[in-house]
């Protein structure tokens, strides 16, 4: 593997929990509900929920999320990797709560778990991980940040600048960073990581680096066949 070019990204993983079991914190007693008991109607429609003050009764670890502004929101744990940008194989993951910064804090800490080495390593990112708070995380572990520059009308400005875009490296990262969707892909249609089985922190914390090692298996076997890896 690569020890200096890295590429980290995160993706949505759905609870084994349905929006039916969402509650107030403060009063977590079944709502009223009509039909089958074992699989009642419960009509939710324009009831303002959030994390603050809903949880889910089977999985309380479990958040209100969604992947962008229009789309639905499921209940849900954020699984991150980091991979290694020569042949793409999972080095470290992460599973979190999904929230605000949770992301660039997965992404940190797993540069931690890194080797030490004496020159700077580089880690490409989208657009999400344009942060303030990531750079300096990055650059404190000896990391040099090629994330995607997000600067548009409400955000002009990047938390990155030419310094790191000029060189040729930064656009080299920016292509092999899309090779993670292949893991992600992999993991939730062949690896049943699309809608998790699991519960809690403990197990949705083991099944996902499983499936992500799985995977390498499976990358590995791909790269010999080509000639890639000896």
């Amino acid at each position: 593997m690569s020890p200096e070019h890295f590429t980290v990204d995160g993706t949505l993983l759905e609870a084994w929990a349905s929006h039916k079991s969402v509650r107030p914190k403060d009063d977590p007693s079944p709502p009223p509900s009509v039909g089958d008991a074992k699989n009642p109607t419960i009509n939710f429609r324009k009831e303002e929920r959030a994390n603050a003050t809903h949880e889910s009764v089977t999985d309380p670890d479990a958040r209100l999320t969604r992947t962008s502004a229009g789309t639905a929101t499921i209940l849900g744990h954020l699984g991150s990797v980091l991979m290694d940008n020569r042949h793409g194989l999972i080095v470290a993951t992460d599973v979190r709560a999904p929230g605000y910064t949770a992301e660039c804090d997965a992404a940190v800490e797993m540069l931690t778990t890194l080797e030490p080495r004496a020159t700077r390593r580089t880690m490409g990112g989208d657009t999400g991980y344009d942060r303030t708070e990531l750079v300096e995380g990055a650059r404190a572990c000896n990391v040099t940040p090629h994330v995607a520059q997000n600067i548009h009308a409400k955000k002009p400005t990047s938390a990155i600048d030419g310094r790191t875009t000029r060189h040729a490296g930064y656009d080299l990262s920016q292509v092999k960073r899309k090779l993670i969707e292949e893991g992600f892909g992999w993991g939730k249609v062949i690896g049943g990581l699309r809608q998790l089985h699991h519960r809690g922190p403990a197990k949705v914390g083991w099944i996902f680096p499983f499936t992500n090692a799985a995977y390498n298996l499976v990358r590995i076997r791909t790269l010999i066949r080509a000639g890639v890896c000896p």
